[in-house]
């Protein structure tokens, strides 16, 4: 008999494993509480996959051999407990691709950057012309990828809530960019918690794989000291060039990999900032790892067109320029964005806290913010954070209400930025949403 497989939540992530899971001869169902889109609603009869919407059918759910869980479903749901209590195994999308994905693993985490440096690796492997999917936290299915076709590369965006269900996958390539406190409200508001979660991206990882990670973070230097791992360990900084295996001297960024290369100055680097040299770095190490050319490289660092909502400039009106930094969904993101700006910012600020410490904003808040706009249903913490910070602090709870708020507030020459450090679904759908409309109500000025 087939074994037994139900994917819970019908999303890009669950149609996907269900699609794979299909096509390995399993019997799969597929059960979301709420209500499916279309398109995959559309999916999932074309490869005429059981599914059920508005709705969990213990019965069924509770007879599974194993389970694929959403990213967005957390451990509180009652449906996980009953799953747990009965033993039954739950695992992420990508610990059940992993298993059929016959190409190198390229795996991307951090709380900040990682889509920015999945986007730039792929860019790299695409102008290089290798045969690359790009998959994971970015909207597109590892699953699907490797259902639909042989790719020989998989440039893989990992988000702690993808890490958790993983057990026996293993990163070809990991790259660690950072760590500060995110998702905290889903980690018991434990830091370590959430720290484990994402060093789980370099576990079973051995000594003919790579791990790629930020000198200059203390979380990560901490918890690398702590044991000795048998991967081969490549650490890059702007600071220190002592056993580092990208660095930066005199602006020209240095690779130090079998041989060393002057890649480039910084100054033609396509993305702009302190933070986005870190992203050109990690990505340049990759591309030196997977033996692209160095001409390749310094070409796709310079010609890439950024992310979308990530310090997205949308258009000037009278003079004032607007930002999209909507992906921006935690502090330290946020910090990064307000610190690469020139002084004078109006800045969007808000929706759902995570278990937000916003002291780490102060000091670059007093000298850069004119003023903020809130954009929550709560705003509270916010304005108790910034009330003697920032001289003007206004509320709204409208996209359009809040980009009309900030064009009265700045002048010709400011910015106005949004960047919320807090995720989306109090007003909108996802950061994408968010960020669109904010796009939309800066167009409509």
């Amino acid at each position: 008999m087939n074994k037994k497989i139900v994917i819970l939540g019908a999303g890009e992530s669950g149609v996907g494993s269900a699609v794979l899971a299909q096509k390995h001869g399993f019997d799969v169902f597929v059960s979301d509480k709420g209500q499916i889109k279309e398109y995959y609603r559309e999916l999932l009869e074309k490869y005429r996959i059981k599914w059920e919407e508005g709705t969990h059918n213990e019965s069924i759910i509770l007879s599974a051999d194993e389970i694929i869980k959403s990213p967005g479903i957390p451990e509180s749901a009652p449906i996980i407990k009953k799953i747990r209590e009965k033993g039954i195994r739950v695992i992420s999308e990508i610990e059940f691709a992993g298993r059929y994905a016959k190409g190198i693993k390229i795996c991307i985490t951090g709380s900040n950057g990682k889509t920015t440096v999945t986007n730039l690796i792929y860019h790299i492997l695409k102008k290089a012309g290798m045969n690359a999917a790009m998959t994971g936290n970015v909207g597109n299915s590892f699953a699907m990828a490797v259902a639909e076709g042989s790719y020989d590369y998989y440039v893989i965006e990992l988000s702690s809530f993808q890490l958790d269900g993983m057990y026996e996958f293993k990163a070809d390539i990991a790259i660690l960019m950072n760590i500060t406190p995110d998702h905290l409200d889903r980690y018991d508001y434990k830091l370590q918690n959430y720290i484990d979660s994402k060093f789980r991206v370099i576990q079973n990882q051995q000594k003919d794989n790579f791990l790629i990670y930020w000198e200059g973070d203390p979380i990560i230097k901490t918890e690398l000291s702590r044991k000795k791992y048998s991967m081969t360990l490549l650490p890059f900084s702007d600071e220190i060039k002592e056993g580092m295996t990208a660095y930066i001297e005199n602006d020209e960024l240095i690779i130090d990999y079998q041989d060393k290369t002057n890649i480039m100055t910084i100054h033609d680097f396509a993305l702009k900032g302190r933070h986005n040299t870190y992203n050109s770095m990690a990505a340049a190490i990759a591309g030196k790892i997977l033996n692209i050319h160095k001409k390749v490289i310094r070409e796709s660092l310079a010609d890439f067109q950024g992310v979308e909502h990530r310090l997205e400039p949308v258009i000037t009106v009278c003079g004032i320029n607007f930002i999209n930094d909507s992906k921006a969904t935690n502090v330290n993101s946020t910090w990064y964005a307000i610190e690469c700006m020139e002084n004078n910012i109006i800045w969007i600020v808000g929706g759902i806290d995570k278990g937000n410490d916003y002291s780490e904003l102060f000091p670059v808040v007093k000298k850069k913010v004119k003023a903020i706009v809130c954009l929550g249903k709560d705003n509270k913490k916010i304005v108790e954070a910034f009330k003697d910070k920032v001289p003007t602090i206004v509320e709204t709870t409208t996209m359009e209400e809040a980009v009309r708020a900030s064009y009265y507030l700045a002048k010709k020459g400011e910015t106005v930025l949004l960047s919320p450090a807090c995720a989306s679904f109090d007003l909108f759908k996802n950061y994408e949403d968010r960020g669109r409309q904010f796009k939309q109500a800066v167009r409509n000025l």
